[in-house]
């Protein structure tokens, strides 16, 4: 197979530059600049975006790790309160939930959606549980009739993140639309993206509101803004920190939410036609959605081997392999969150607190199975693969053929390492 040309990521959609230009002459390039007689680029994006997901609300933050930590605080999250996350994800999951001095509470997934198992949820449940956080993972959405039932059961607040999860549908409704706050980021990999930016969502008028300050210093808009002023002003009702996006990542926040369904869209029928291909390959499975799920959005491609095609080797020696015969980029998803290179509660101080059992920052004693499992068995491919043209994945089978007929040498170079 000839090497493959993967697509440029992210690329400026066409209106971007035009929204760029009208800020950077605007005379305001942040929420707290002066009012200039019209809405800002922040709560046009705003405006857009919620519509987009049929959402009453939503308020930008400066990226996903804040929108978490706006989330979190929002429903009062705190000191001696435990959040059940997944345990296969970024480690922004866990690393925001000690942001606000909670315990971060790692579960096992579910191995066909590689999302958090509600089994294992409810089973984590304790009288200390405050919220639980799932994660739509890569092109996977949790069940939520399940989640959302058991956070009605216990009277705990569901958070979706949808970072991976950018216009997909569950029973015809949006994805972080369902649970009590969703959040997003709009991070450089990410479907929609500004480079970096985020939001968060929600029904609820008083919690959109408590929202909206504590991003924003404590600030609320102004009733009647006088132009050349701030349009914040201080008439808050809760501490606050500075998360606001910038006018420069919403106006072009605001242009690629207007490319996002076309591609999306694109995203989806690359990924059928990849489906297709490899449904008669031995050894391998691509991870399915369930039945709930109306829209399916494309974050990264997974699909899991069976090591016994490919010598025994795991996921990580034959995305390499496989990456080096076809120039695909294909990867292993996270490490363990407990694994995580990144996940170093003990390197701060303010993580551990009065009422927090330190051994618990470091995941649950006897591992996730499940997630073990999917680090070694599945390969991801980053959603800018599925913007190739028609047709360029039609070698990629003869490609997997092969390696699977070298699985001495993947032995050979796995045992090398």
């Amino acid at each position: 197979m000839g090497h493959f040309t993967v697509p440029a990521w992210p690329r400026p959609a066409p209106n971007a530059l035009r929204n760029l230009q009208a800020v950077l002459e605007s005379g305001r390039w942040s929420l707290p600049g002066p009012w200039q007689g019209h809405a800002s680029a922040e709560a046009r994006f705003a405006a857009h975006f919620a519509d987009f997901l049929g959402a009453p609300h939503c308020v930008p933050t400066t990226n996903g790790s804040s929108a978490l930590v706006v989330a979190m605080e929002a429903l009062d999250v705190g000191v001696g309160d435990e959040v059940i996350v997944p345990g296969l994800t970024w480690v922004a999951n866990a690393s925001t939930v000690l942001a606000v001095n909670a315990t971060p509470v790692m579960v096992d997934i579910d191995p066909s959606t590689l999302c958090a198992s509600p089994t294992a949820i409810e089973a984590a449940v304790t009288e200390r549980t405050r919220a639980i956080v799932v994660v739509h993972l890569f092109s996977s959405v949790v069940d939520l009739d399940a989640v959302l039932a058991i956070g009605e059961r216990h009277g705990i607040p569901v958070i979706e993140d949808c970072s991976h999860a950018h216009g997909a549908s569950w029973r015809g409704r949006r994805v972080g639309t369902w649970g009590t706050v969703g959040t997003f980021s709009m991070q450089e990999k990410k479907l929609l993206t500004s480079g970096e930016g985020g939001a968060v969502v929600c029904r609820d008028p008083d919690l959109a509101d408590r929202m909206f300050q504590l991003r924003s210093d404590g600030r609320r808009l102004a009733a009647r803004p006088v132009e050349g002023e701030s349009e914040l002003v201080a008439d808050c009702s809760v501490a606050g920190t500075n998360y606001c996006m910038s006018e420069l990542c919403a106006a072009v926040l605001d242009a690629q939410l207007e490319a996002l369904p076309e591609q999306n869209l694109r995203r989806a029928e690359n990924a059928a036609t990849v489906d297709k291909l490899l449904q008669e390959l031995p050894g391998l499975a691509p991870v399915r959605a369930l039945p709930s799920v109306t829209e399916r959005t494309y974050y990264q491609y997974a699909v899991r081997i069976d090591r016994e095609a490919f010598g025994g080797v795991t996921a990580e020696t034959v995305s390499r392999a496989l990456a080096a015969e076809t120039g695909l980029p294909f990867q292993t998803p996270y490490p363990p969150m407990y694994r995580h290179p990144l996940h170093r509660p003990r390197t701060k101080r303010r993580f551990l607190l009065v009422g927090r059992d330190p051994s618990r920052l470091d995941g649950p004693a006897g591992g996730l199975p499940e997630t073990e499992r999917a680090h070694r068995e599945v390969l991801t491919l980053h959603h800018s693969v599925l913007l190739a043209p028609a047709g360029a994945f039609e070698t990629l089978p003869a490609a997997i053929e092969k390696l699977q007929q070298q699985a001495g040498s993947l032995r050979a170079v796995e045992s090398a390492r």
